[in-house]
């Protein structure tokens, strides 16, 4: 069994490396973006309260985020081990964090960091496109679909979220230097944070993540 994190600033490319990662071991995905899309979608009261949180580009108060993942970790529905997803985001999510994986007995195998500068993320964040319906992501250069404005996946609309504009975008990097740069240094102490270069092609950083799990089971 594999347990890991995935951190990484708003657009550096962590979704795109945590499906290889999920796929390659057969991980369990725990995303609280995507639960709480979820909510939102089905207008549950969780995802009325959440969205008005994050159409701000703010992040959800720690205990509704904790109580989510909490619901999620205590179903032991992971047979080959999970991947956190969007959580833990601050010193006190991540204290929270370990009291649950205490409480069942389990641990973080590893937290890889994908690292990318904030120009390179203004960059690249213009240019992502998300599907409406399933949540497929996509870039207009990078990564574009097969026809323009249309998910490959399902065939719906492609959209430009309010948080990936330029002003949430600059919002959401000083949230994330504020509050979630910290974990690095609290998973580091921990040893075990691996920091990964996410300027790299997406092929190569995810052979370089798989070479520095490889390295801690030697």
């Amino acid at each position: 069994m594999i347990n890991l994190l995935i951190m990484g600033k708003p657009g550096a490319g962590k979704g795109t490396q945590a499906k290889k990662i999920l796929d390659h071991f057969s991980l369990t995905h725990i995303s609280t973006g995507d639960i709480y899309r979820d909510e939102i979608k089905k207008g549950s009261e969780i995802g009325q309260e959440a969205k008005k949180y994050l159409d701000q580009g703010n992040l959800v108060p720690d205990k509704m985020t904790n109580d989510i993942v909490w619901e999620v970790l205590q179903k032991h529905e992971y047979p080959n081990g999970f991947m956190l997803d969007g959580f833990p985001r601050t010193i006190a999510q991540a204290e929270a964090l370990d009291e649950m994986l205490n409480t069942l007995n389990i641990h973080l195998t590893a937290v890889i960091n994908v690292d990318v500068d904030d120009d390179v993320i203004s960059d690249r964040m213009a240019g992502r496109r998300v599907c409406s319906n399933c949540g497929e992501t996509y870039h207009v250069e990078y990564h574009p679909p097969k026809k323009d404005g249309v998910c490959d996946v399902c065939g719906h609309s492609l959209i430009q979220r309010k948080d990936d504009l330029k002003e949430s975008v600059l919002n959401r990097l000083q949230i994330y230097k504020n509050k979630t740069q910290p974990l690095l240094d609290y998973y580091e102490n921990k040893d075990l944070l691996l920091v990964i270069d996410g300027e790299n092609p997406s092929d190569q950083v995810f052979e370089d993540i798989l070479i520095k799990l490889g390295e801690l089971h030697d």
